[in-house]
């Protein structure tokens, strides 16, 4: 499935940010010194990694910012497999621009794709289920937008874009309401109608206070795939079920095949490893 590309609106502002805060006070004084204003050049941004391609309008913009007469040919769009020595793209124009926009556009290219690329790996190992693997709060500040487009060119869903998109009750809130129950009821009394209620868990005795209570989803926290696959058949679809707590690719289809809806995994945004991407010169 084709992901919708974040709008321009939204991408501008954390790629000029990106931008100012490496060109400091003084601009590019490498390349500024060294090549001469009308040079011309041509490169290519070359994969040196297999992964799952994300982050290009960023990359794009990263250039274009620095010099909007730089042209950039696509060959493999966000979400494209990649493997070694595979070509995603040409950029083409002014020499300067391009060796100024290079780390701005690299940085996000290879952190979005390495994002892009953990996602693919989980949601291949689990894919013979129903799960799906969604990300969590758990982002680089100022990237969230960014990050959870990225869970989704690799395969993922989202979970909550902020603290205003649904209720979450953790243990914290649990324990300062004094138990389940009133942390259930003041949610449900303080929020509107269409704002779900999702409560974390982790024994099956709070599972089955949750469901009395007709919360929408629970999260089922650092449970075994045991544990899972009896919560899952006690919430019998009356919730959505979503595990979480040390989700690795190894331990991923364990889990998935316990029966749960959802799979959170914080690391995918705040962890992952970033693909090696190079912009190697052409000519």
């Amino acid at each position: 499935m084709s992901i919708p590309p974040l709008p321009a609106i939204m991408i501008e502002p954390m790629v000029r940010a990106t931008l100012l805060e490496d060109l400091g006070r003084a601009g590019d004084l490498t390349t500024d010194s060294i090549v001469p204003a009308d040079a011309l050049t041509r490169t290519a941004l070359m994969a040196r990694q297999p992964g799952v391609v994300a982050g290009l309008d960023f990359a794009i913009l990263a250039f274009r910012l620095i010099d909007p007469r730089i042209e950039c040919h696509v060959e493999r769009p966000d979400g494209s497999r990649i493997k070694p020595g595979d070509l995603i793209a040409t950029i083409s124009g002014p020499a300067r621009g391009i060796l100024t926009g290079e780390r701005t556009a690299l940085n996000f290219l290879s952190h979005l794709s390495g994002v892009a690329s953990a996602t693919r790996g989980i949601a291949d190992a689990i894919a013979h289920t129903k799960a799906q693997v969604c990300c969590t709060r758990k982002t680089m500040p100022g990237l969230r937008s960014a990050q959870k487009y990225a869970i989704r060119v690799g395969g993922g869903s989202n979970h909550r874009f902020g603290l205003d998109d649904a209720v979450l009750i953790k243990d914290n809130h649990v324990a300062i309401a004094g138990g389940v129950r009133p942390a259930v009821e003041r949610a449900r009394a303080g929020v509107g109608h269409l704002v779900k209620i999702e409560l974390e868990v982790d024994t099956l005795a709070q599972l089955e206070e949750a469901l009395s209570l007709g919360v929408d989803a629970v999260l089922l926290d650092n449970m075994g795939p045991d544990m899972l696959r009896t919560a899952v058949a006690m919430v019998g679809g009356r919730a959505i079920t979503e595990a979480s707590g040390r989700i690795r690719p190894e331990t991923a289809r364990p889990i998935a095949e316990a029966g749960v809806d959802l799979m959170s995994v914080g690391w995918l945004t705040h962890s992952a490893q970033v693909l090696d991407i190079g912009l190697d010169h052409l000519g």
